[in-house]
């Protein structure tokens, strides 16, 4: 099975700042860090996922839809502020994207389920 990929808005970012190759590397190793704990089930880390998507923060650009699904893997997994954060965002975004954020978090789960079983 392919390892999951986070897509980006667009799949390409922006980047102002002269050293993009270093914002880069760092939203990379970020990513890559929550990934790996979020593969082990670790709720705290879907929960990061959603809070750098949601603010556009450690050089990750914002993308509502991405911030949606990983507060809802982090509500699932019992993060405490999980569900309010969700909602939040859901308050700027179209039925469509809500939709589109419960597709990608049921794809994550059904990924995880298929990875057990492997």
């Amino acid at each position: 099975m392919a390892p999951h990929v986070i897509k980006l808005i667009g799949g390409k970012d922006t980047c102002p700042a002269a050293d993009c190759a270093g914002h880069e590397a760092a939203r990379d190793a970020f990513v890559a860090q929550c990934l790996a704990a979020a593969l082990g089930g670790d709720s705290e880390a879907f929960f990061d996922l959603g809070m750098a998507f949601s603010t556009g923060s450690d050089t990750i650009a914002v993308d509502l839809v991405e911030a949606h699904k990983w507060f809802n893997l982090a509500a699932v997994g019992g993060h405490d502020n999980a569900a309010a954060c969700r909602a939040d965002i859901a308050d700027d975004m179209t039925a469509r994207e809500i939709a589109e954020a419960q597709r990608r978090a049921r794809e994550w789960l059904r990924a995880g389920a298929a990875r057990r079983v492997a």
